[in-house]
């Protein structure tokens, strides 16, 4: 897969890092290539189920992020994406001491990209598949105002 952007990974971190939901989990970056994402989220009491496990919600956010951030690397300059439709399956608990999402673009186009990702409970260097997701990506031109 080849970017269209060659800025695509500042670009990418830059407008994921200014939302408020990615600042308010903690979001970071490990890698970021044409087509896929790593990204981790730190367990945190706030977002708890219980005493040592995040909800799911913080499950589908990693997934979502993950996947729709690969699709939004192979967008041109000056597009964004926006999730139109997924479904994630919840296959364990997250009860590491963070959470780490693989997205991975499936089949990308000019107005729809489907992408996946796979979530894992890690702790103590072991990753354990507590959710995966299959998402499409709506790909936005910039404004022509």
């Amino acid at each position: 897969m080849t970017p269209l952007n060659p800025n695509f990974v500042s670009a990418l971190e830059a407008l994921v890092m200014s939302m408020p939901v990615a600042q308010t989990l903690k979001l970071k970056f490990n890698q970021i290539a044409a087509g896929q994402v790593e990204l981790s989220i730190p367990y945190q009491d706030e977002f708890s189920f219980r005493p040592g496990q995040l909800q799911a919600t913080l499950i589908f956010a990693a997934a979502d992020f993950a996947a729709v951030s690969a699709a939004a690397t192979l967008l041109p300059e000056g597009w964004v994406n926006a999730t139109i439709d997924c479904t994630i399956k919840i296959v364990g608990p997250a009860n590491g001491t963070m959470i780490l999402a693989r997205g991975e673009v499936l089949k990308a186009s000019k107005l729809l990209t489907v992408s996946q990702a796979h979530v894992y409970s890690c702790r103590d260097g072991k990753e354990e598949l507590c959710g995966t997701m299959l998402a499409t990506a709506r790909n936005i031109p910039p404004s022509t105002k």
